[in-house]
């Protein structure tokens, strides 16, 4: 038996050990395979080459394999319709305003259920109590009974209409303003939002700093300014998003248009691309003026007041020129 056992274990190295030297071969294949769902246009400036006989070198297209997996993991990355829906209807569920509604849902129900059976046991109550069940003494004791049965439903129902009333005159807070998504990784838009989401979180936090007072008691600026630069860079951020989202349009044109014709698109891509930098550039140049106020607050001088008040000014007439362009 123990015989039998070593000659099933020799057999099975034997055939691992087969597939392990065909692993080089396997892996070919599978490159191939992936070669021909990927369009030729993204495998390079010439088609894919016919199989080559064998004796196959190892792995001759390894190069392509990065581009290959950047596109499967994009693909992964994306947003697929039934995972999509799955997570709006989570998020939508779990909303404070959607948790509310159900709350009041679910007590109403219960007001109108303890009401319903305090009805019935009270008007069991009256019914025995008039003596029309015709059963003497025990028509006291069943209206006694159905009182009682009255007063603890009723005691529920009183709970529940004071849980209703604390419901409806609940407030929810204001629901945090949720950042835009940011274009797909492919897209040459991508890192430029994501730096206007870093800049945007800085501008917020230096101009909260700016709207309190110093220890000395003073403003370090007024709050008309304060205001008009969080106006300004919120019309900014919109004209770039703008700009971004103009970008995608063209890249998906891009992408569905003949060969020829991507080299103008490209161009115009790369055109849009350089404001893209330009808007960021003089947003951070606002974000640089509103930490050059709050580190000079504290010494009360006014040319860092004056320079913020500047770089609202320059990047409010950016802000008018990439509304514009998109």
């Amino acid at each position: 038996m123990g015989q039998g056992r070593r000659k099933d274990f020799g057999e099975f190295t034997a055939k691992l050990e087969k597939h392990i030297e065909k692993l080089p071969d396997y892996a070919q294949r599978a490159q191939e395979k992936l070669q021909r769902y990927i369009p030729p246009s993204e495998q390079g400036s010439s088609p894919r080459p016919a199989p080559p006989s064998r004796p196959r070198p190892q792995m001759p297209q390894m190069p392509a394999m990065p581009k290959i997996s950047q596109q499967l993991t994009s693909m992964a990355a994306g947003q697929i319709p039934v995972v999509a829906d799955a997570k709006a209807k989570w998020a939508r569920w779990n909303e404070p305003a959607a948790k509310l509604e159900r709350r009041k849902r679910r007590a109403s129900r219960a007001l109108t259920f303890w009401i319903l059976l305090t009805f019935l046991c009270g008007l069991f109550a009256v019914v025995a109590g008039t003596g029309l069940l015709k059963d003497g003494q025990a028509d006291v004791l069943q209206a006694i009974a159905g009182g009682a049965f009255a007063v603890i439903f009723g005691t529920f129902g009183v709970k529940s209409g004071l849980r209703l009333r604390t419901l409806n005159r609940t407030v929810l807070p204001a629901a945090p303003a949720t950042p835009p998504p940011l274009p797909p990784a492919r897209s040459v838009a991508r890192e430029p939002m994501e730096r206007l989401a870093e800049s945007e979180a800085s501008l917020a936090e230096l101009l909260r700093q700016l709207s309190q007072p110093t220890s000395l008691g003073t403003m370090p600026v007024s709050e008309i300014a304060v205001a008009d630069a969080r106006t300004t860079a919120a019309e900014a951020a919109q004209a770039l998003r703008g700009l971004a989202g103009r970008i995608q349009a063209i890249e998906r044109g891009r992408d569905a248009a003949p060969e020829r014709e991507r080299g103008a698109l490209d161009a115009a891509i790369k055109q849009l691309r350089e404001q893209l930098d330009d808007g960021l550039d003089g947003y951070g140049g606002l974000v640089a003026a509103a930490g050059h106020t709050v580190a000079a607050s504290s010494d009360g001088m006014t040319s860092s007041k004056e320079s913020l008040s500047d770089a609202t000014d320059k990047l409010a007439g950016l802000a008018m020129a990439l509304r514009e362009l998109s």
